[in-house]
């Protein structure tokens, strides 16, 4: 009993530290577009975020309730060890997908990590396909289309209505409306987030005997699923937030707040009815609908390619570390000492790299070179180019991207006009 104690025990940290990664690398769900729009800084809106993530922990179990006992078999022989070594797996993907910057679905790798450990030490009896499909790969697919449709009709909406209105009449309720949809899905990601690392301690306090099955999450695991997903939430995954912000689309108050309209949505819906969807899908979702709604606007498609790329791997490649680890950890105490000694060194390795080129608050707005202009992207110009507006007019909306910024081909930048020589130093040198 002491052995399993322990182990439960160090199940528990870990999955608290899963919580920690999964907060800073959605940060950018909720506050990507509000910081690089300028409705709030950076700082301010990691706060703001990390608070509500906390308050929406408290809110509702039913996702917890799916991990749990949705999509393991808690009757199937399922040991801490395995669920220990599915934590592994989604943790090392969760960082080295932020390493990349590429808004990955930490929700997929723990999906990924616990199925791919089950698996490995149980067989495929101890996974509920049913449960799989209907709550994890349908929302997977159906949530990013879902909330992508919904901004691109709410983005149109939006410009509509502010129609003839000149930007700084506008800037300020846009502004208002930003922070207050930001808030709405830093909520939401509470709800749904924070609860599945409560399903997976529930899950080991089942497998140890300490709690009955189908039992809700205890007050302790409530709080302190919270603690860790806002302290996470509060660090920022700056990398991912200039990603989303920035990499995408370039997002206008008007998108933005669109976007996270649409998203707060999708999330509290689904968390209302059990579904553990990846609030990292809806949002980047979200702000593709965005850019394609605004006229003149450009989608990266490269960028959102890679991903979907990151999305369809995430499950596989947890799956895959987790089984490994859950190979190892199945040796007994020598191979759980074995997998977290090589967890920590991966880490520690991924944190030596991110450290080559920091991205921090104060340069998270900063962007590098533009990526090249893709068939998709030309084509989408070519069929509707940004307005162009007289002279000395408001900028109409998807004005501030002019074709020169964007390099669609066939437009030339504006070549610099030479002053033309006054007369006299004409003639002046004409005559030497």
């Amino acid at each position: 009993m002491e052995h399993i104690t322990l182990l439960i025990g160090i199940v528990i940290v870990t999955a608290l530290v899963f919580d920690f990664t999964n907060g800073f690398h959605d940060t950018a769900n909720a506050m990507a577009t509000t910081i690089s729009t300028g409705a709030l800084g950076p700082r301010v809106a990691v706060a703001m975020s990390a608070i509500l993530n906390l308050v929406g922990a408290f809110l509702s179990v039913e996702v917890a309730k799916t991990i749990s006992g949705g999509i393991i078999d808690e009757d199937s022989g399922i040991r801490p060890e395995v669920i220990f070594a599915g934590l592994i797996g989604a943790i090392l993907w969760n960082l080295v997908t932020w390493l990349a910057g590429l808004p990955s679905s930490s929700s997929h790798a723990l999906f990924g990590g616990l199925i791919g450990a089950t698996v490995v030490s149980v067989g495929l009896d101890g996974v509920n396909g049913d449960a799989i499909v209907m709550k994890v790969l349908i929302p997977a697919v159906a949530a990013p289309i879902v909330a992508g449709i919904a901004t691109v009709a709410a983005t149109r909406l939006t410009y509509r209505l502010g129609r003839g209105r000149a930007p700084e009449d506008t800037a300020k309720g846009y502004r208002a409306g930003q922070i207050a949809s930001a808030a709405l899905v830093s909520l939401a990601h509470g709800t749904n987030d924070a609860q599945k690392t409560m399903g997976v301690i529930t899950l080991a306090l089942v497998t140890g005997g300490v709690v009955a099955p189908d039992s809700d999450p205890p007050l302790w695991v409530i709080v302190s699923a919270g603690l860790a997903i806002a302290l996470g939430t509060y660090l920022g995954g700056w990398r991912i937030i200039r990603t989303m912000g920035k990499g995408i689309t370039d997002i206008q108050p008007p998108q933005g707040f669109a976007a996270q309209t649409g998203a707060a949505t999708v999330i509290l819906a689904s968390s209302h009815i059990g579904f553990a969807l990846s609030t990292t899908q809806v949002c980047s979702g979200a702000v593709m609908g965005a850019g394609v709604g605004r006229k003149g606007a450009v989608v990266r498609w490269s960028t959102a390619g890679r991903m979907v790329i990151a999305w369809v791997l995430t499950l596989p490649a947890a799956g895959l570390v987790a089984g490994g680890a859950a190979l190892l950890a199945d040796q007994g105490n020598a191979g759980v000492t074995a997998v977290a000694v090589l967890a920590v060194l991966a880490c520690g390795t991924i944190w030596a790299l991110s450290r080559r080129k920091p991205v921090d608050h104060t340069n998270v707005n900063e962007v590098g070179t533009q990526e090249p202009v893709g068939a998709v992207t030309a084509a989408l110009r070519s069929v509707a180019p940004p307005p162009a507006g007289p002279v000395g007019s408001a900028a109409p909306e998807g004005a501030a991207e002019t074709a020169t910024e964007r390099g669609v081909p066939g437009i030339a930048p504006e070549p610099a006009k030479t002053p033309t020589p006054a007369p006299a130093a004409a003639a002046s040198g004409a005559s030497s």
